[in-house]
């Protein structure tokens, strides 16, 4: 039977769903407040690890022109940190594409390991994409940047036409399969496209202005068989049958602001999922 303790944590975490929703609370904060009302430490404790999520975030080099963006990247971060997440970066071992001297936007004549530049990043807790088991795992998020279209599938020269890295293609697959939702962001949402036939995503909008200098992608991705939708850059879009929640960031000529707040709301819907 259960104590008095796991029905107290039971009945408040309910009545927080119940009144709130869209509200994701931070394990944290719910730690403090119910231990502070009483509640059993060991009994919390073992509570809220079951509903810490734990994300893999794919990241694909470092620096928007050859690898992830790193103002998505660290946007994606932060929001799941701030919601309680249990986060676990990725990145394939191999070669980049080709490296872009990020002044001038030219490319170089380096060679760059994806994996050892994503370290960057992770702050150096990096992990080789073969090692990602899909069942440690609630949910996928993969940033965008060039590196999404170069080093995770080779859109960037081939657009429509591209093919996916076969481990990343495996992965998506399998967290498909699971039923465990994927959360993409920029470019990344081509990956998508390419993979899941049939899926609703968003690159932003379909007509191409200064505000909306890529817009020809959201025309690749219909031809694609995918339903594209339009969506502002502080916003995301859910497709509920295949749990694949994507925002444009900055596939959007918009403040930096403005696409980290559409990026939190991506992870926001990605999370509900899982």
């Amino acid at each position: 039977m259960a104590s008095d303790s796991s029905r107290t944590v039971n009945n408040i975490v309910t009545c927080v769903a119940r009144q709130q929703p869209s509200c994701h609370l931070s394990v944290n904060v719910l730690f403090w407040w119910l231990t502070a009302d009483g509640v059993n430490i060991d009994e919390l404790r073992c509570f809220t690890e079951t509903m810490v999520k734990r994300v893999a975030v794919i990241l694909s080099g470092c620096g928007v022109y050859d690898g992830t963006e790193i103002h998505e990247a660290s946007a994606v971060l932060v929001h799941l940190s701030r919601a309680g997440a249990k986060v676990q970066m990725f990145a394939p071992n191999a070669d980049q594409m080709h490296v872009v001297n990020h002044c001038e936007g030219k490319p170089t004549e380096e060679k760059r390991n994806i994996l050892q530049e994503s370290a960057r990043i992770a702050r150096g807790d990096v992990t080789d994409l073969v090692e990602l088991n899909v069942s440690a795992f609630d949910a996928v998020i993969i940033p965008g940047g060039f590196g999404a279209a170069k080093n995770l599938c080779d859109w960037a020269v081939k657009s429509k036409n591209c093919a996916v890295q076969p481990d990343i293609e495996k992965l998506i697959k399998a967290f498909h399969k699971a039923g465990k939702p994927l959360g993409m962001c920029c470019i990344s949402p081509v990956l998508a496209a390419k993979i899941l036939p049939g899926c609703e995503l968003t690159v932003g909008h379909d007509k191409e202005c200064d505000k909306w200098p890529y817009a020809q992608t959201a025309g690749a991705v219909r031809e694609m068989g995918c339903k594209h939708v339009n969506t502002d850059v502080d916003k995301a879009h859910v497709d509920a049958k295949n749990k694949l929640v994507t925002t444009c960031a900055f596939m959007c000529n918009a403040p930096v602001h403005q696409v980290f707040d559409g990026i939190g709301v991506m992870v926001s819907e990605t999370l509900k999922l899982a």
